[in-house]
């Protein structure tokens, strides 16, 4: 049994080896992406979610016309169906399941980088909103804003992307105090 163990032992040092030289790879050919360092701009994005984000979405501009095309392929959009006085709003179910996984540890990841996710989030929490809907929501939009950064090849800026969240130190709405 010890011999047997030693081997097993040794095969999962080979595997533990492999990810390892596979994560490394991963993350040199992700940095010498072109949308590499507008990708790496974004709060909570790292070299193997944006590898990830990347792989996923593909690298082709004109492949989604608008934000809405990309937040529908990555089911982070809301579906709405509405007859007469009837109206329904809920997630998707058809969707790219891995790039919605990795929107969500994207979204989840995001708000320990930036003030303005972290208060969208929370905002959404005292909304009523479940976790996993705010995290979707979040993921939503920064979502919508990484294809308009793609799109116009401009880095992340926190200002624009939560202006109210940022201008303001709580959900409340009151202002920071000045810096001196």
């Amino acid at each position: 049994m010890g011999k047997q163990a030693l081997a097993l032992l040794l095969q999962l040092d080979a595997a533990c080896e492999a990810v390892d030289d596979l994560a490394r790879a991963t993350e040199d050919a992700f940095r010498s992406h072109p949308d590499a360092a507008i990708m790496l701009s974004f709060p909570g994005i790292g070299p193997q979610i944006g590898a990830r984000i990347l792989g996923e979405m593909g690298d082709d501009r004109t492949r989604f016309a608008s934000a809405g095309g990309l937040k529908a392929y990555a089911g982070s959009a809301p579906i709405t169906r509405a007859s007469g006085k009837r109206r329904y709003v809920g997630r998707r179910f058809v969707k790219n399941n891995r790039l919605n996984h990795v929107g969500h540890l994207w979204a989840f990841a995001s708000l320990g980088g930036s003030s303005g996710a972290d208060a969208h989030y929370r905002r959404r929490r005292a909304g009523g909103d479940w976790h996993m809907q705010a995290l979707r929501h979040l993921f939503n939009r920064m979502l919508g804003q990484l294809h308009h950064c793609l799109q116009a090849r401009s880095l992340f800026d926190e200002a624009i992307a939560f202006p109210a969240e940022a201008a303001t130190g709580s959900l409340t709405g009151t202002p920071l105090p000045a810096q001196p």
